[in-house]
């Protein structure tokens, strides 16, 4: 079903942290950090995968995810909703069922036998998708994804996610320089302001990730790499 109800973006916001808390998907860790896929250290963590084990919070940040991007993109912006493999293939399901739309998913290289596809499901030349995911750090691999969906002929200036850092400034230029538009549910200083207000963390680690958040270039430098 098409949602109609329309929450403001700083509700959607604070009530996607708070689900992200509520299910342990946000780990903070001020003493010993953890390693990210670029060996740099962060005491922060985030897994926006197990979503898709509570129905009644992946439901609910379905239609969030559909509302918003109607709202910044339009209703009727869309011909194809495509999943990035793996994390943005359930969710981008669930957004096609939302908006009434095709589904495809797009692979990270291009499958090793058979028709060498990287893209599976229908997606025709001229189609405008919409590239789904669960979340995005810096943007980049967002970059790959969307030439392998133009490749085919089709078009995509929108990409949407559940969870976006916001705290690395480039992010919106890098996808911006390559045509492509960021729409998300909330950051990291949502989480932590909902952290602070239900008492999640102590005090001591709250403040070590907001130090890491207001600076995470100066904060990684600091401390060796994994």
């Amino acid at each position: 079903m098409i949602p109609s109800a329309f929450p403001p973006k700083d509700e959607i916001a604070r009530l996607t942290a708070r689900m992200l808390l509520e299910i342990k998907a946000v780990h903070f860790n001020a003493t010993k950090p953890f390693i990210l896929a670029s060996g740099l250290p962060s005491p922060t963590y985030i897994d926006c995968r197990k979503l898709i084990s509570y129905p009644r919070i992946r439901s609910t940040l379905m239609d969030f995810m559909a509302v918003t991007v109607m709202r910044d993109a339009g209703f009727e912006s869309f011909d194809n909703i495509a999943g990035g493999e793996t994390a943005g293939i359930p969710f981008a399901a669930m957004v096609a069922e939302r908006l009434a739309l095709p589904m495809s998913y797009v692979r990270k290289k291009p499958k090793g036998h058979g028709r060498g596809a990287r893209i599976e499901g229908v997606m025709d030349e001229g189609d405008r998708v919409l590239l789904v995911e669960d979340l995005t750090t810096d943007g980049g691999s967002k970059l790959s994804f969307v030439d392998a969906i133009r490749e085919t002929g089709a078009t995509c200036a929108h990409t949407a996610v559940i969870f976006y850092y916001g705290i690395f400034p480039e992010t919106v230029k890098t996808l911006s320089d390559h045509g492509v538009a960021l729409h998300f549910l909330c950051t990291w200083w949502d989480v932590l302001a909902q952290a602070r207000a239900c008492k999640a963390f102590d005090a001591t680690t709250l403040s070590e990730v907001e130090t890491f958040l207001t600076n995470p270039r100066a904060w990684q430098a600091a401390r060796p790499k994994g």
